[in-house]
């Protein structure tokens, strides 16, 4: 079996860069005792690397991807890199609503790439 690493580029791209998106916007919540305009300075910082791996996840994958199969894949991506990431580094439990909710979203991913019907 062929690995078809335009396929799998963006995937690969996409969770990287949502690891650095989800520690520039929720890694703070851990550092209270900073000043709110350093924090958001080194969340600008840590997010334009998120930019410079999801420009190009979005411009490899759009020739294999519609865009909607995308922005799909990203909230997918988005909530499972969250969920690590809640667990992990904020200490927080993921709940079984969340798990419901989680579902839900990548239910709706599901009928974006089941394509029209």
């Amino acid at each position: 079996m062929s690995l078809n690493w335009t396929a799998l580029a963006p995937i690969l791209l996409l969770v990287a860069s949502n690891v650095f998106m989800t520690f520039a916007w929720y890694g703070q919540l851990k550092v209270e005792h900073r000043a709110m305009w350093l924090i958001v300075l080194i969340s600008w910082g840590i997010a334009f690397f998120e930019y410079c791996l999801a420009v190009p996840a979005n411009r490899i994958g759009r020739a294999v991807y519609e865009p909607s199969e995308l922005k799909a894949m990203q909230e997918v991506i988005t909530l499972a890199v969250f969920a690590v990431f809640s667990v992990t580094w904020l200490k927080e439990p993921v709940t079984l609503n969340h798990g419901i909710g989680f579902a839900l979203i990548g239910l709706g991913a599901f009928f974006v790439f089941r394509g029209p019907f």
